[in-house]
């Protein structure tokens, strides 16, 4: 059997940054055991896996190399760049066109924005950003990131860390200094363990220089589903932005998150919220680079 497959850097528009993703847009017949082997073979954080409903609707599920996740935020973002790159999606000239994915977590819009005929990048928007509870005992953050107490917080303010979803949950940490962010040293084994007891997918370390800035700078641990650290996370920044905004740590509505230097893959996630009624409604946005299109052989069994 031959798969088409691409690898895509995403939350960059340069080859060897961002964060990898693995896409298969055409997934038709492929079982899921058969998906989780591609995934593994492939070995990057993601891979998606794409089935066309219609013109407008595709159904998508992202696999890492050991289990399936309910939804992948730069997984989107290589997946609907692909698509619109390769023909898979009927391109318009100039401006945006507005498709779905149908994921685990339900129906979610991408716009994809054009740029003289060619997708120039892709917003998506998330689901709606849920609070699953303050972490009130950081014992195990501190001893599994090898941080002291005085290191937690936003400026001179300690900040309790919370679990954040918006399709998977995270625990949004804030770091007072960028010295801190950019020295952790991590225990992947036992904070893998901790997440998991709290039924967190990892932890999204972050430090804001001020209320009024335009960058976040942001790390992403998520051992517990084989990723010790990711170059760009989607979704952790979606819940990242609804964290600070609710929490009144920003004032705009909308952030660039910097993540992937500590990896040499620099990434620039771009975040947006907006009153939705009562609620919130989280975007985040970035460019993808293509850099493999290749085809995967083999036999089935």
């Amino acid at each position: 059997m031959e798969i088409n497959m691409f690898q895509v850097d995403t939350f960059t528009d340069v080859a060897f940054g961002g964060n990898p993703a693995a896409v298969v847009p055409n997934a038709i017949g492929l079982s899921e055991y058969e998906m989780q082997k591609i995934a593994n073979e492939i070995n990057v954080s993601e891979t998606a896996f794409v089935v066309q409903v219609d013109d407008n609707l595709y159904k998508v599920r992202y696999f890492t190399p050991i289990s399936e996740v309910d939804l992948c935020g730069h997984g989107a973002i290589a997946t609907f760049h692909t698509l619109a790159l390769k023909g898979y999606i009927k391109p318009i000239q100039n401006g945006i066109k507005v498709v779905n994915q149908l994921t685990k977590v339900g129906k979610l819009p991408l716009e994809l924005h054009y740029k003289d005929g060619e997708v120039d990048w892709i917003v998506m928007e998330q689901a709606a950003p849920r609070s699953l509870g303050s972490v009130n005992n950081v014992d195990k953050i501190l001893e599994t990131m090898n941080l002291t107490i005085e290191d937690i917080g936003i400026g001179y303010e300690y900040v309790v860390p919370e679990i954040i979803s918006t399709g998977l949950p995270d625990i949004m940490l804030p770091i007072r200094s960028k010295e801190v962010l950019d020295n952790l040293e991590i225990d992947f084994c036992n904070l893998g363990i901790y997440t998991s007891e709290i039924n967190a997918i990892g932890v999204h370390a972050f430090y804001l220089p001020d209320p009024d800035s335009d960058v976040v700078y942001t790390r992403n641990f998520a051992p517990s589903v084989g990723i010790n650290e990711e170059a760009a996370t989607g979704t952790s920044n979606g819940a990242l932005i609804y964290f600070l905004k609710k929490n009144k740590f920003i004032s705009g509505d909308s952030i660039i998150s910097l993540q992937g230097d500590s990896l040499n893959r620099p990434s620039q996630i771009y975040c947006f919220i907006e009153k939705d009624g009562e609620d919130y409604k989280v975007k985040v946005g970035g460019r993808a680079k293509i850099i493999i299109d290749g085809i995967i052989t083999f036999k089935r069994v």
